[in-house]
């Protein structure tokens, strides 16, 4: 009896642990209104190119005690906002991201970093142009905490990676001297649900 009353605790204890880690895990709708994907690209050394996605839409599944999330963000690439019409144009056409054949692109990612409570980092996939190749986005900030308005929790922060524009055949003008390498910064927040 002795032996049942031990085994009968621990499978309790083990269930309540269970349930305890999966009762962190919650999911969380990316707000497009305070979410942006921007870029930055060197321009022949003179200036720095900027444009942003301006529609988007994804979600968070985040789980800060078990140290574990998914995120989904997928980007329509004819959305693309430079500012200036031409440019805008010229990005859309099959030179860069060729938005009649692939109007998303897509980063996929399930390996968090964390600090604390805090995440720091966020390894996955991003697919652009029909090819996946893996990317790491930084933390440079983030922060979960009640909306004043919302009466809901919302976690967010801002996000950067560099990536080589030829990983995904976006090659247009390096044999002119136009830069490989694309700065990407996300600004995210995200609406528990």
């Amino acid at each position: 009896m002795h032996k049942s009353l031990i085994a009968a605790s621990l499978a309790t204890a083990m269930l309540a642990v269970s349930f305890g880690a999966q009762a962190q895990s919650a999911t969380y709708a990316i707000d497009p209104t305070h979410t942006f994907v921007t870029f930055e690209i060197d321009h022949l050394g003179i200036s720095t190119n900027r444009g942003r996605f301006d529609k988007k839409e994804g979600s968070v599944q985040l789980d800060r005690a078990g140290k574990a999330g998914k995120v989904e963000l997928t980007i329509e690439t004819g959305s693309i906002n430079t500012g200036v019409a031409q440019f805008n144009r010229h990005l859309q056409s099959k030179d860069f991201f060729n938005s009649e054949e692939f109007p998303t692109a897509k980063f996929v990612g399930d390996k968090f970093g964390f600090d604390g409570d805090k995440v720091t980092e966020v390894a996955g996939t991003l697919t652009l142009l029909g090819k996946t190749h893996p990317v790491v986005l930084k933390a440079k900030r983030f922060n979960c905490t009640e909306h004043p308005m919302l009466k809901r929790e919302v976690c967010g922060g801002d996000f950067e990676a560099t990536i080589a524009r030829s990983q995904w055949g976006m090659n247009w003008g390096l044999d002119r001297g136009f830069q490989d390498n694309v700065r990407l910064v996300i600004q995210v927040e995200a609406v528990k649900q």
